[in-house]
């Protein structure tokens, strides 16, 4: 889809400006001197032992599990970059609790990590790892996107084409080989990345001419990945197919799930085919990995934006009785759609706040055990809507912000495992609120945009316009 912040994070190996002809002339020079005959295009910044471990890795005793929980994806802009007060303030926030951390292998805040073949550039990708790893964060690894010689483009150091189109084009057939070998070289640097999911969003995987996605050629890419990452280590965990789960208006029914479906819409069937044929003919999976939204392709919300969170339930329902006892993950999910510039800034934060906590209700009852909210980090400035924490580019920055402390305590509180339980809601508050529960713990949402008193759980209590709200028990 490439709607939700592709930007590579190119800033930091480009060069911030042009000095002058001198300095262009001698650049150019450098860039003749590092490039080798016959390795297709530049060397300056590689290296070939792409495979050797960085760091100090920081392994889990015992086998990995299949579910990790509730965290977040770094994207573009993160805080392993900015003011040291800044930076130092957003780690010792994630240090308090242990929270999943994603990050991809190339755009999304990571650098061409195979400018050419064998020769390696993980500089930012080891940055983002060694900010999960200070945080006592649980890293995750997306592996996507693929180095431009893998897809028809142009290698060597500094040719890479940062731009959408590009990003997002998918690996071509006769080099899948060679992404899973790149794949398998990440598992290698990073021997403490447990947790694998393959490719983003089929991007680069539509069959123009056939109108559908052309889930063959992603189920050979994943199943190549797959095997790889479990020649290198049989206790990695590996899932896919993180399918964009796309619902239509109510009204279409041409390409619409007859059976898929509700008051928020219905399935696009073609997304419902390709997950079909990914979990027919997979290699094998150790969870299961979908992304959406809850509003419909054309960002409707129906009938309204807390009662259209109901389509994460569907969905989930629906995967959970094909792949049965394979955990389900939501890679990204989104409540609030975008404008024409992909800003999610209409909302006031507590509206913003309110309808994420209903969304991950959602998800919830629809059997989810883990998933990761897409950051939406600015670099700098003050108005950060929807972020985790302030930008990091001042030393006032880093500070959390109101979706941190919703995204940290649901992963506290609902980790993987948990045993839900049901609560008394007064009839007159049942549709106005949304309800999760444990032996220990209910989060209660506010749907609507005015004060209402509640009546939970034998408990009655005030709740403010939109006010998310956790109760003792």
């Amino acid at each position: 889809m490439g709607r939700h912040g592709w930007n590579s994070g190119a800033r930091r190996w480009r060069l911030t400006a042009l000095l002058g002809v001198g300095v262009a002339a001698l650049a150019l020079v450098v860039t003749l001197l590092n490039t080798l005959p016959g390795d297709g295009g530049g060397t300056a910044g590689t290296t070939r032992d792409g495979d050797k471990v960085h760091g100090t890795p920081v392994t889990p005793p015992g086998s990995p599990r299949p579910d990790v929980g509730w965290g977040f994806t770094h994207t573009q802009f993160s805080a392993d970059e900015g003011s040291d007060a800044a930076v130092e303030r957003a780690e010792g926030l994630l240090e308090k609790q242990s929270v999943p951390q994603n990050q991809h292998i190339m755009g999304w805040g990571a650098d061409n990590p195979e400018p050419s073949k064998g020769r390696y550039d993980f500089s930012a990708m080891d940055g983002r790892i060694d900010f999960v790893r200070k945080t006592g964060g649980t890293p995750v690894v997306t592996l996507c996107c693929a180095p431009d010689w893998m897809k028809g483009g142009k290698a060597g150091a500094g040719n890479t084409d940062w731009s959408q189109s590009s990003l997002e084009t998918a690996p071509e057939r006769s080099h899948y080989e060679d992404f899973a070998a790149l794949a398998a070289t990440v598992a290698k640097r990073y021997p403490d990345v447990r947790h694998f999911i393959v490719w983003n969003e089929f991007k680069g995987f539509w069959n123009n001419s056939e109108g559908r996605w052309d889930y063959e050629g992603y189920t050979e890419l994943y199943n190549l990945v797959y095997r790889a990452l479990k020649k290198v280590d049989k206790d990695i965990m590996v899932g896919g197919p993180y399918l964009v789960m796309d619902s239509l208006d109510p009204r279409q029914k041409d390409g619409a799930s007859t059976t898929v479906k509700g008051t928020w819409g219905a399935m696009d069937q073609r997304v419902l085919d390709a997950f079909d044929y990914w979990n027919k003919n997979k290699a094998g999976a150790d969870f299961v990995v979908v992304d959406g939204s809850s509003y419909t392709n054309d960002d409707e919300m129906l009938p309204d934006e807390f009662a259209a969170t109901d389509k994460l339930t569907a969905v989930g329902k629906w995967v959970r009785a094909r792949t049965h006892d394979l955990p389900l993950w939501w890679a990204e999910y989104y409540v609030e759609p975008a404008d024409g510039e992909d800003e999610r800034n209409g909302w006031s934060e507590t509206h913003r706040v309110a309808v994420q906590a209903a969304g991950m209700i959602a998800m919830v009852k629809g059997g989810a055990s883990s998933g990761f909210y897409w950051n939406p980090e600015d670099e700098k400035g003050t108005n950060c809507p929807g972020c985790l924490w302030t930008p990091t580019d001042t030393a006032s920055g880093g500070g959390k912000l109101p979706m941190y402390d919703l995204v940290t305590r649901f992963g506290k509180e609902f980790a993987p495992g948990t045993a839900y339980r049901s609560v008394s809601v007064a009839a007159d508050d049942v549709p106005n609120v949304r309800v999760l529960a444990t032996d220990r713990t209910v989060l209660v949402v506010n749907t609507l945009d005015r004060s209402i008193s509640a009546k939970i759980d034998g408990k009655r209590f005030e709740m403010g316009a939109y006010e998310v709200k956790w109760l003792t028990r």
